[in-house]
């Protein structure tokens, strides 16, 4: 058994960060994700006059449940989509002129059915370039609040950046959605919350969000269950074992549930109060899954998807091509060019099973993708990266951590 220490999520880091700045009080993050996501949306909020310290172990931030310390400011949220789509939000609760700009990568990603959702609530907001992306300015005079209608078909993070600035607003939001995609990660934004202060009702398909200020709190931050699936995919793969601490029956993260893909693929899956582990038995059998509610694991599925006895066919995916890139089109590519044979419709991929072939890995600037296909490395010699080093947005050291692996397994 090896154990790996994966750094903190993504995306309770970001929640995190929101909360901290927006509540009563001085906020402790343990653990927080050192990554270029993480540093952006940090950055981005120091920029907005919030006091944000940043040490090794953990994270102190002063919080100003009024908004932003400065009357204006220009932020880059570099390729984060969770720092474009949620401090515009946090910005607009307060007061000032504030412009925000991102990456050409960034820039092509939605942001229309939040930036309407703020338009409708009084928000004074105006694009420079493509209505509904990047780069806008928020002119900000608070958020009165009230009823709304929201499509979260594309993205969760316009239903979570709506939840985490409704206890800002003077009367609270009544958010009533038509369409909602990952739902697991509504889950953490409502349980995170909860943590610092707030409890929102949900109805149905209407969550309520009450205007009760934020308190500040200590809060640990639990490994990135995301960066978690290529080395238990790792493991079951090539017939070894992995364990994660941090992980367990409490975790917040649905994309934890990839675990139980990978047992129903014939790995042994092992999930304790404070650990997670995943051994190979030896073969893969094909599936068919439905990976709505974990998108962000598909291409790790795909990357390990020849080496199962059958053809694995993954589902209801639509908003993957919506990402940092097609990802669907990008599986889709680099297996074909490794010889293995696959089909993609507008919500689903197909792959057959194969040997794969060593290829280039075209990564479309995609950490995702870069990390998946590391993973197939492991059976097929002469896989490479055009980029290596776009690992950086969620985890800088993970081609180390593979090596490591690697190495101790003798693979």
């Amino acid at each position: 058994m090896t154990i790996v220490d994966i750094p903190g999520s993504k995306s309770i880091t970001a929640r995190g960060l929101f909360l901290a700045a927006a509540a009563h009080g001085t906020t402790v993050l343990g653990r927080p994700l050192r990554s270029d996501d993480s540093e952006g949306f940090a950055e981005g909020l120091v920029k907005l006059g919030y006091q944000v310290s940043r040490s090794e172990p953990e994270w102190t931030i002063e919080g100003r449940p009024e908004g932003p310390a400065v009357d204006s400011a220009d932020v880059f949220c570099r390729d984060g989509a969770t720092t474009a789509r949620f401090l515009p939000a946090l910005a607009a609760a307060g007061h000032g002129t504030f412009r925000f700009d991102a990456s050409e990568q960034m820039r092509a990603r939605p942001l229309g059915p939040l930036t309407d959702a703020l338009q409708e609530l009084g928000v004074d907001l105006t694009f420079e370039g493509s209505p509904g992306h990047h780069p806008l300015v928020v002119r900000a005079d608070g958020i009165k609040g009230g009823e709304l209608t929201l499509d979260a078909g594309l993205s969760s993070q316009f239903l979570t950046a709506l939840l985490l600035v409704g206890p800002l607003t003077a009367e609270g939001l009544r958010i009533t959605v038509t369409d909602l995609v990952s739902v697991p990660y509504v889950e953490i934004t409502i349980a995170m919350m909860r943590r610092f202060g707030v409890e929102v009702v949900r109805e149905g398909d209407t969550f309520v969000v009450p205007p009760t200020p934020y308190r500040a709190c200590r809060y640990e931050i639990e490994p990135d269950a995301s960066t978690s699936s290529y080395f238990f995919a790792a493991a079951a793969l090539t017939g070894n074992s992995v364990t994660v601490p941090g992980l367990g029956e409490g975790a917040l993260q649905g994309d934890l549930a990839f675990v139980e893909v990978l047992g129903q693929m014939g790995a042994d899956v092992q999930v304790g109060p404070d650990a997670v582990t995943v051994t190979g038995t030896g073969g893969l059998r094909g599936v068919t899954v439905n990976m709505r509610d974990i998108s962000d694991t598909v291409p790790t599925l795909a990357a390990i998807a020849p080496f199962a006895d059958g053809p694995v066919r993954i589902e209801d995916v639509y908003n993957t091509r919506i990402k940092e890139c097609d990802r669907l089109a990008a599986c889709e590519e680099n297996l074909r060019a490794m010889g293995v044979s696959v089909e993609t419709g507008r919500d689903w991929i197909e792959i057959q099973p194969g040997v794969p072939a060593g290829a280039l890995v075209k990564c479309r600037r995609d950490h995702r993708i870069a990390m998946a296909f590391s993973v197939t490395g492991l059976r097929t010699p002469g896989i490479t990266l055009d980029d290596p080093g776009c690992v950086k947005k969620t985890f800088p050291g993970f081609h180390d951590a593979l090596a490591s692996l690697r190495a101790s397994w003798r693979v």
